[in-house]
């Protein structure tokens, strides 16, 4: 069992969660122990098998050196195994007066590797990735669920010698699939067949967050609710009690507070009851109205043996009751046409059933408040409260948001653009070491460390500062619950666009990166609004083109670099409200959708989810630094160095004087408009390029355009076609060519159009 002491540190908890399993790379010299679990696929652990690595066989360290070889005695030989290698073998040890015997693999000694898959569920802003996070740690990933164009993030962790997978599925307040999110939830549930499900609520909202409780218990899956934000119920004066609630339900309770890293042994001990076949499952689940009681029978009868693999008849006929197209489509080619009528017949004649199922719910979740939950008593209200009345006023919060949003640019440059020119002083000075010591070498090799991989990758490397302190000012907002708030406020700008506030979301998500933006725009449930948010959100400046304009106002307006950068982000607002008035008469047509969402309670923002999600983006980036970036900045460096040396010369400088004409328009010399157009690849190439172009671009740049033609660039820089991520996310999300290339090309037109309109407007000033 587990020690649930809070005090155990993560390094503690993990040895315990383990029962002290050891890698064998961990062991020392003279350390027994016998063999409990294999890593590394089926290959290698064949071939570890083969050597005598198998459950329950007793292993002596015999020598080893810090990240070099073990050399082990196994079955009476001694057998040599690499770092690596020795990291994929657990071990447990062995008591001194042990005997090193090898036990029978049918006794129960042996310890058999077990392997779960745990669903973890919940309503938006309940908690549930810092849970995700404090079991999973960094240990993490993103992958795409097979038939589904929604990404499911997973993460492993150990309990005991059980090797779990626990899924992280998207946040969403029911199950009926009115959404995406609501479908690849009750989907993965139903089709993949999870171990268990834990589903996180609350504690401060219970009669909001069980309700999906009440939906997920229907499904054929073992479940633990995870009372979180209990430390957030106290400060509201809501007391629970876990005990009451666990027998009101009928199923494990494990309080938490998830912010504080408090109360997760509580959940891993229900995990490992659950493993051991300890764990008492008997849920009282919210039932249907007698009214409607003989109807749904009557549903089940008819569409009894013509189910989908995997879904109960009774959920499925209650889901028919809710309105559930997605379902009833499936079910009406399944079932006979005769059968179907008569369900049709029903369906119809009880459209109000959805109310009274909801309502039976809602009556189901009233009584386990009751029996659970002291309410405080009435005061001048809550901090929430408190707060709202001016963070969600449509004057004063809107001057908040501008004053917040302002914040996160000053705070960025006061801030990282110092750190950004230390790091730039050091890639220059390790650019002329690598000249002075390649020497010796072909004059083109020496070029291409100092100026294709240094003055590209290396100056884009900069950036690091700049992006950890956007992200770590994004999840704040994010953890605080600041974010719903910002979709409240926007809505009503939103809605003269033909959109609403959850578009607002992904559109903001935008300032991080536009890729997860066009994916985030799944949660909206209208198509035509959908599409309108894709084709705006490349309006919207990422980190990426923030970065550039980073790095090149301060070059060409030293003491005025905060407002321009300001200005610019306000200029690209504008026209993303411009273009979505023109585009909503065209593609939505007047269709307005419904704004639905929840208020989360302010809560202390947790600083490990923040630190995963800042770390996750700034590998993401360097992994691109690595790669697209690196390809990039290669192909570029060559195209500008050959055939002759000279830039001038070069191959590149064919398709530059291509564009001459567009350039003199913006009174802008060719090779700055090279420089965006490479920013196709990654938009930090366009500042990679002009090092490569240029040299020393803070001394060069502002000897060779005017005040009005740097605006120009600016702009065009700011509106220029998205990179290829994005654009390959556009064609993934509206599975058009049309509307990708429609996008590409509309973004295209208003850069060369507002750059042309800058340069001359502020040419006659």
């Amino acid at each position: 069992m587990y020690n649930q002491k809070n005090s155990l540190t993560s390094g503690e908890r993990k040895s315990v969660m383990e029962h002290e399993f050891l890698r064998l790379a961990e062991m020392v010299v003279g350390q027994r122990a016998r063999v409990r679990k294999l890593e590394g696929g089926k290959g290698f652990i064949s071939r570890l098998a083969a050597m005598g690595f198998t459950p329950g066989a007793p292993v002596t360290i015999v020598r080893k050196s810090g990240s070099g070889p073990v050399l082990v005695n196994l079955r009476g030989a001694q057998v040599a195994l690499g770092h690596e290698e020795a990291e994929k073998i657990k071990l447990s040890l062995m008591d001194a007066d042990e005997p090193a015997i090898i036990v029978p693999p049918d006794e129960p000694a042996v310890v058999e590797t077990r392997q779960l898959v745990i669903a973890l569920a919940g309503q938006p802003n309940v908690g549930k990735s810092t849970v995700f996070n404090l079991l999973t740690g960094l240990n993490q990933h993103v992958g795409n669920w097979a038939g589904k164009t929604v990404d499911l993030k997973s993460g492993g962790f150990m309990v005991g010698d059980t090797s779990i997978t626990l899924v992280d599925l998207p946040g969403t307040y029911s199950l009926t699939a009115s959404s995406e999110e609501e479908r690849i939830a009750r989907d993965f549930i139903l089709r993949e067949h999870p171990d268990l499900a834990i589903v996180v609520v609350d504690a401060a909202n219970l009669e909001r967050s069980l309700y999906l409780l009440a939906e997920v218990l229907l499904l054929p899956v073992p479940v633990i609710l995870a009372l979180n934000m209990m430390d957030v119920a106290g400060q509201e004066g809501i007391q629970v009690e876990p005990g009451v609630l666990q027998s009101a339900i009928g199923i494990p309770v494990a309080a938490m507070s998830a912010a504080h890293s408090q109360g997760i042994d509580s959940l891993l001990t229900k995990i490992r009851e659950f493993i051991e076949g300890k764990l008492e499952f008997s849920p009282k689940k919210a039932s249907i109205s007698e009214e409607h009681r003989g109807i749904l029978e009557e549903i089940q009868n008819q569409i009894e043996g013509y189910l989908p693999e995997g879904y109960p008849t009774e959920w499925v006929a209650l889901k028919l009751l809710e309105g559930d197209e997605e379902l009833a489509g499936k079910m009406e080619k399944n079932v006979p046409p005769a059968n179907w009528q008569k369900v049709a017949a029903l369906l119809y004649q009880h459209e109000d059933a959805v109310l009274d199922i909801a309502g039976e719910r809602y009556e189901w979740i009233a009584r386990m408040v009751r029996a659970a939950v002291v309410q405080p008593k009435l005061t001048s209200g809550s901090l929430t409260t408190r707060f709202d009345q001016v963070l969600t006023h449509p004057v004063w919060g809107t001057i908040v948001l501008a004053l917040v949003l302002a914040g996160v640019f000053s705070l960025t440059y006061s801030i990282g653009t110092p750190i950004q020119g230390w790091l730039g002083d050091g890639v220059e000075w390790l650019a002329d070491w690598v000249r002075a010591t390649f020497v010796s070498t072909p004059i083109w090799f020496s070029h291409l460390l100092a100026d294709g991989i240094l003055g590209g990758v290396g100056l884009v490397l900069t950036f690091l500062p700049i992006l950890a302190i956007f992200y770590i000012t994004m999840g704040l907002l994010e953890d605080t619950g600041y974010m719903a708030r910002i979709a409240y406020l926007t809505d009503r700008w939103m809605h003269r666009l033909g959109l609403h506030g959850k578009s607002f979301l992904p559109i903001l998500l935008g300032f991080g990166c536009n890729v997860p933006a066009i994916f985030g725009t799944r949660i909206i449930e209208s198509c035509r609004s959908r599409l309108l948010t894709i084709l705006l959100i490349p309006l919207i400046p990422c980190t990426a083109r923030m970065a550039v304009v980073t790095v090149l106002t301060p070059i060409f307006f030293p003491a005025h670099s905060a407002l321009v950068s300001w200005g610019l982000v306000a200029g690209n607002l504008i026209v993303l409200m411009l273009l979505g008035l023109v585009l909503h008469s065209f593609i939505l047509k007047n269709d307005h959708v419904a704004f639905i969402m929840e208020l989360p309670l302010y809560h202390v923002p947790n600083p490990k989810t923040i630190g995963i999600y800042v770390w996750q983006n700034l590998i993401g980036f360097l992994q691109k630094a690595g790669t697209v970036i690196l390809a990039g900045s290669l192909v570029i460096w060559g195209l500008s160095y050959f055939p002759s040396g000279d830039v001038m010369t070069s191959y590149l400088s064919y398709a530059g004087k291509l564009m001459e004409p567009i350039g003199a328009w913006m009174g802008l010399p060719w090779p700055m408009l090279l420089a965006i157009l490479t920013s196709v690849v990654a938009k930090e190439n366009t500042i990679a390029t002009l090092g490569i172009l240029y040299g020393n671009v803070s001394q060069v740049l502002p000897t060779l355009i005017t005040m009005p033609a740097a605006l120009a660039l600016l702009v065009f820089q700011m509106l220029f076609v998205p990179c290829l991520g994005t654009i390959a996310a556009i064609r993934e999300e509206t599975k058009s060519i049309l509307w990708t290339v429609t996008s590409t090309l509309l973004m295209l037109g208003l850069s060369v159009g507002f750059g042309i309109l800058v340069f001359r407007l502020f040419s006659l000033l």
